[in-house]
């Protein structure tokens, strides 16, 4: 969607952007801009890693389980 705009478009946008808001305002709107981006992708990460990380900790916790009853059976001897 953003592709098909190119440089007048988005010169366009910027200019309209410095009318509404005033050259003032407009470095504050591009940090919050910015800074919600930032923690969008944060937030992102986390649910695929986060993800990921539960995925390792039930193998891990199975595995345990695994070498528990293998350590119960070398006990009893069967």
């Amino acid at each position: 969607m953003l592709s098909n705009i190119g440089i007048p478009g988005l010169i366009l946008i910027l200019v309209i952007a410095l009318i509404i808001f005033g050259p003032s305002k407009l470095p504050e709107i591009g940090r919050a801009f910015g800074s919600t981006l930032k923690e969008f992708k944060k937030a992102t990460n986390d649910l695929v890693n986060g993800d990921n990380d539960q995925e390792h900790k039930n193998s891990t916790k199975e595995k345990n389980k695994l070498v528990g009853i293998e350590k119960t059976d070398s006990k009893t001897g069967s």
